[in-house]
């Protein structure tokens, strides 16, 4: 009985930090608006990976395990090096200039196709095999990136393309950045750690001068903790105590609708109906890639390497 008792008060705990992820991870795309809207993407990228590096310091510290990661520095230092330079470094530079450049309705869905754009990385990197739902899934998400590129914004203006192209290219470093994670045998704390403290001081470079202002510091320090850190280390826990990950992985899919209402309640952005018809779209593929990968990969490879 007491088994039992502590495999639910388990799943329950995995159940909050889940969705204290999930929830926090809804707020970023408003928060990347507002932060945007005080200071440049060079300085929301460095304030932001500051923030981020302390906040994983402070939780290794409190693990006892700081000194570890400090000590494995010397031994992994490259590999931090080329890590961080991937993420935080670039992946958010061209993430943060495609919210610059599109509302915030148009550019939150088309960065949840990275999963897809994983899927297919998967193949020639890591030898996986793409079956045919694989491919109908990335057919359903990927209209609806076209239905949402065929939207305006609020002023009846065609969507700026460049940032559309932006945000596609973010989905692919991503993407590329989990593939090579993957193959990583560090610690994911220490290494996510010791790629943003190398990373740190090549964006501060990129950002000078700074500015210092408390507006544009709150917001960067919001994105820093609840994008790049802590939430990170919610959806973790989430991972080690739940028996059922693909539970779990499913709450992510209530994370987009939630974001749409805080950017038209927050941003006051108009939410038009091809978003909502793309964002259904996009979701409904995902969740076919999800269903397919539940049941194993079961179906007939039509890709390979």
């Amino acid at each position: 009985m007491s088994q039992e008792v502590s495999r639910n008060t388990n799943e329950s705990l995995a159940l909050r930090y889940g969705l204290s992820a999930v929830l926090l991870w809804s707020t970023v795309a408003t928060a990347f608006k507002l932060a945007l809207a005080q200071q440049s993407v060079s300085q929301l990228v460095f304030f932001a990976s500051l923030t981020s590096v302390l906040a994983l310091g402070a939780a290794l510290l409190w693990q006892g395990r700081l000194t570890e990661a400090m000590r494995s520095l010397r031994e992994n230092g490259w590999r931090a090096l080329c890590f961080g330079l991937l993420n935080p470094l670039l992946y958010y530079h061209i993430l943060f200039y495609a919210y610059d450049l599109l509302p915030a309705q148009v550019a939150q869905p088309i960065n949840y196709t990275w999963a897809l754009m994983l899927a297919f990385l998967a193949v020639p990197f890591l030898g996986h095999k793409l079956t045919r739902t694989d491919v109908i899934a990335m057919l359903v998400s990927y209209s609806g990136v076209v239905v949402i590129s065929f939207g305006g914004d609020d002023s009846g203006q065609s969507l700026n393309l460049v940032g559309i192209a932006l945000a596609l290219v973010s989905t692919l470093v991503w993407a590329a950045y989990w593939i090579l994670n993957s193959r990583d045998k560090r610690d994911p704390v220490i290494g996510l750690f010791q790629n943003f403290l190398f990373a740190t001081p090549c964006a501060a470079v990129l950002a000078w001068p700074l500015n210092l202002a408390p507006a544009a510091l709150g917001g960067a320090v919001y994105v820093g903790l609840f994008e790049m850190g802590v939430t990170f280390m919610l959806w973790l826990m989430a991972m080690k105590y739940t028996r059922h990950a693909s539970r779990i992985s499913n709450l992510i899919f209530i994370s987009p609708f939630i974001s749409l209402l805080l950017i038209h309640f927050i941003l006051g952005e108009k939410i038009h109906m091809l978003t909502l018809v793309g964002l259904g779209f996009i979701v409904a593929g995902l969740a076919i890639q999800a269903r397919s990968a539940k049941k194993g990969r079961a179906s007939e490879p039509l890709l390979t390497e």
